[in-house]
């Protein structure tokens, strides 16, 4: 690599219901990258959707998650074109873009969490721009975001799940003492409902009773489309952290012992109570089956870059079984990602340059495929060989 600094775009912020733990997440990533080595462009995404450049003036700030949320007022409007191209960020109008910034990126770091950020969306977009980009691709993303899917690929790849039904939101609002009675059929209570398609315990709730299950679909239906209903399970819970490509490693196992009843959205972002065991107390014959199962739950969604799996370790039984996985975790402070990478001998500012040399090699094995083919030439009529 020649001395040339490495531009690095820093995406955070999107139209989602996690944009506010983004800001958060990416203030960390902003503080964590060597400027030494990269030439750092903070940008972002409002919650209306529109892209802004925040200004180098971010930079010079302390990076707190309320410096974040400003710049998202007083960005400069840009627009990424599904394009290829030298300049890729343009800006919205004739001399809007701000000069000390060049809008040349070499890789952008999505720190986007939920809907129209880690499904895939973006990730898209990203690959019409011809632009590398850390974390899983297209397919990955979508699969990771969408709980219902991938249990259903964990299950056919003979990976341990805990029972679900999945209630489609045209349903439940069509024929909801039908819905009502396959589920009950299926799983007994306890158990979670929650988004399909969300994260950090946004819309779940606890139904300890059979009279609580329709406000609980209700409730998680306002957020998606599809929701899934879980059987719950007296358990630890153990996050394993997933870094790599074609080769992926995983860290050793942690523990999230949560003060509430279970890690919600209050006990992840809102409260300083939850404890984190790292690395957690384990046999070392439980640390390499948690190992092997993060492997196997990366490979059967086809990630890329990194991804959090997490787990339940059944009290009664020891069991252990995949509850899901993260294809863009939590970046903040108290993130079991970075914590776990860092008692596994990786630490943070090592793991952003390791997410970023994955991204960049993705990007050029990606370049030796061929997308299109020459036709053989017509002449006379007939296709000449």
């Amino acid at each position: 690599m020649s001395s040339k600094k490495l531009r690095v775009g820093v995406l955070f912020g999107g139209r989602s219901g996690e944009h506010e733990i983004s800001l958060v997440s990416a203030a960390s990533v902003l503080r964590g990258l060597n400027r030494e080595k990269y030439e750092v462009i903070p940008l972002a995404i409002t919650k209306e959707g529109r892209w802004v450049l925040p200004g180098r003036a971010l930079l010079e700030a302390s990076l707190s998650h309320a410096d974040l949320r400003r710049a998202l007022a007083i960005g400069r409007s840009v627009v990424l074109p599904a394009e290829p191209s030298e300049t890729a960020l343009q800006p919205m109008k004739s001399g809007e873009s701000d000069p000390a910034f060049s809008l040349a990126l070499d890789v952008v770091f999505p720190v986007l969490h939920g809907t129209f950020g880690e499904d895939g969306t973006v990730q898209g977009l990203l690959e019409l721009a011809g632009l590398p980009y850390v974390g899983a691709g297209v397919l990955g993303s979508a699969v990771g975001m969408d709980k219902e899917v991938q249990k259903r690929l964990f299950r056919q790849a003979g990976l341990p799940i805990p029972r679900f039904a999945c209630v489609r939101r045209h349903e439940w609002e069509r024929c909801r003492a039908e819905v009502l009675r396959v589920v009950r059929r299926r799983l007994r209570p306890p158990v979670f409902v929650k988004p399909a398609n969300l994260g950090s315990s946004v819309g779940i709730t606890k139904v300890r009773a059979a009279k609580a299950l329709p406000a609980a679909l209700d409730h998680a239906a306002e957020f998606d489309r599809k929701v899934l209903v879980e059987q719950a399970i007296t358990a630890r819970e153990i996050e394993v952290s997933v870094l790599g490509n074609e080769a992926p490693v995983a860290s050793l196992p942690g523990e999230v012992v949560p003060a509430r009843e279970f890690y919600d959205y209050a006990a992840k972002y809102l409260e300083d109570t939850t404890r984190f065991l790292v690395p957690a107390r384990l046999q070392p014959r439980q640390v390499r089956r948690f190992q092997e199962l993060a492997v196997a739950a990366f490979r059967a969604i086809e990630g890329a870059g990194m991804a959090r799996v997490d787990f339940l370790l059944e009290r009664r039984t020891g069991k252990i079984f995949v509850n899901e996985i993260n294809t863009i975790p939590g970046f903040t402070a108290i993130s079991m990602y970075p914590k776990l990478w860092e008692a596994s001998g990786l630490s943070y500012p090592e793991l952003l340059d390791r997410l970023i040399e994955l991204a960049l090699e993705r990007h050029r094995e990606k370049a030796r495929t061929r997308f299109s083919i020459e036709l053989p030439q017509k002449r006379g009529g007939v296709l000449k060989e």
